[in-house]
């Protein structure tokens, strides 16, 4: 039996600027801006619909976005934390919830909303599309 239900609630990744990323998101996916962090015109961090978290690192020098932590959103924040510990994770100087695991992956664990675990987790994302309704005859 597991210690908690949870399901991923977001991804966060660094990029060099936030903004082309984030117009990328929006332009193309339709994901807008759903929080920021900072100056609205020159931001530190944003969230976007869909669970992507943007966070701007100047510094970075890659081909690709570099992977920052998985929030992940329990039943049971305090369970998750213990059952984490029992696989080796240690708690960050981010706080309890911060949990980094043996092999460096960093995950945030955030308490559910209004039985949000087992809401999302009955969802089936890969259960063939709802037929669409009869239309009526004229």
């Amino acid at each position: 039996m597991p210690a908690t239900h949870a399901y991923v609630e977001h991804s966060a990744f660094r990029v060099r600027e936030i903004k082309p990323v984030a117009d990328f998101f929006r332009e193309v996916l339709g994901m807008t801006v759903t929080q920021v962090d900072g100056n609205p015109e020159h931001p530190r961090q944003v969230w976007l619909l869909g669970g992507v978290q943007l966070i701007e690192d100047a510094g970075f020098d890659g081909n690709e976005g570099r992977f920052g932590h998985l929030g992940i959103v329990c039943e049971d924040v305090p369970a998750a934390i213990e059952g984490a510990k029992a696989f080796g994770a240690r708690s960050t100087e981010k706080g309890p919830h911060w949990m980094l695991l043996p092999d460096g992956l960093f995950i945030e664990f955030l308490p559910q909303k209004n039985g949000a675990v087992a809401k999302i987790r009955a969802l089936d994302p890969r259960a063939p599309a709802c037929p669409e309704p009869a239309q009526p005859v004229a």
